[in-house]
């Protein structure tokens, strides 16, 4: 019995030594609810988590590299933190160091990329930017995500929330959004293309699913396309048109637009555009890759959420009809 008493003061006593030792450790996260000063911190284009846990390290942002690190690789969401200038607290834990590299609202001079926007709307929003220099607007040096392809950017600019830091010139600019771009088409799958068609072809057709669809059908207007380009049938798509003749955000179509002379005319030239006609969403890239099962030939949105398909002509006149009736009657607008 004394052995065991014995036995029992030594468990004791190394369970509150080795207590002692644990409350004796540094932490390895800043505690919550005690944020310091506030500074600016820079992330460069295409910088791995790595590097720039180790330079919050250096920032007394966080304490570990290791955590953050961790942490980078679990969160999905770590993923979409922006490159360029971000307001950031001192003396953070880890994860709320994330969530504010998340916020947008602390991006300096924001510069939003949105989905279905053109290369000439990406270049207008960067020439109003203050961040942007003004001094060198020439980007027909940058290359395309695709250059195999196609020169031009139209496509290739990857939508998403950028930062930049003073005095960024246009052409770099526009090499961040390619750089995203790569990223996110070899995460989705896009550079092994789908069936017959290569990856710029799929960009293109997932350009026209963006602006044709919403995230709700986009995986069947991309089969409608499919089936279309398979029966040699022109595409006809309203969306091809309003890009060549600036009509954008145009709900119809006049007969006299559908003659226009423009390779972007899927009217009057069958097969794909030249290019992409918009920044296609990851959305929209993915429902390309993966359409929907269907035989449907045409579709119509006859009303706002009221999107129809079919194979059949007539049922695709008499719903015509019935949305020719639903813009007199205003419900588009």
């Amino acid at each position: 019995m004394k052995f065991q008493a014995k036995s029992a003061v030594v468990v004791v006593a190394l369970a509150v030594a080795l207590l002692g030792f644990m409350k004796a450790q540094p932490s390895d996260d800043f505690p919550k609810g005690k944020p310091g000063a506030e500074i600016e911190f820079r992330i460069a284009d295409g910088e791995l988590g790595s590097s720039i846990a180790a330079n919050l390290v250096k920032s007394e942002v966080i304490k570990s590299a290791a955590k953050f690190i961790a942490e980078f690789d679990k969160n999905d969401k770590a993923k979409g933190i922006s490159p360029g200038s971000h307001r950031i607290n001192q003396n953070l834990p880890v994860s709320e160091a994330i969530s504010q590299l998340l916020d947008t609202k602390r991006l300096n001079n924001l510069v939003v990329v949105t989905e279905g926007s053109t290369l000439g709307d990406v270049i207008k929003i960067l020439k109003s930017n203050d961040h942007i220099s003004k001094s060198n607007s020439d980007f027909r040096k940058v290359i395309s995500l695709y250059p195999k392809s196609s020169t031009s950017l139209e496509g290739s600019l990857f939508p998403a929330h950028y930062s930049f830091e003073a005095d960024t010139t246009l052409s770099k600019a526009l090499e961040s959004m390619v750089a995203k771009a790569k990223i996110e088409s070899e995460s989705v799958g896009l550079n092994s293309g789908y069936e017959k068609f290569t990856p710029f072809q799929v960009l293109t057709i997932a350009s026209m699913v963006q602006i044709e669809g919403d995230p709700t059908n986009f995986a069947k207007v991309s089969r409608v396309i499919y089936n279309r380009l398979k029966i040699g049938m022109a595409l006809q798509l309203n969306s091809t048109v309003q890009y060549a003749a600036n009509l954008r955000g145009k709900i119809t179509l006049s007969t006299k637009a559908t003659q226009i002379n423009s390779p972007y005319n899927t009217y009057k030239h069958a097969g794909l555009p030249p290019t992409p006609i918009s920044n296609p969403s990851t959305a929209a890239i993915k429902a390309t890759l993966n359409p929907a099962s269907g035989d449907w030939l045409y579709f119509i949105t006859v009303a706002p959420g009221d999107t129809r398909f079919t194979k059949d002509f007539a049922e695709f006149s008499q719903w015509n009809t019935e949305f020719n009736k639903n813009v007199a009657a205003g419900k588009f607008k």
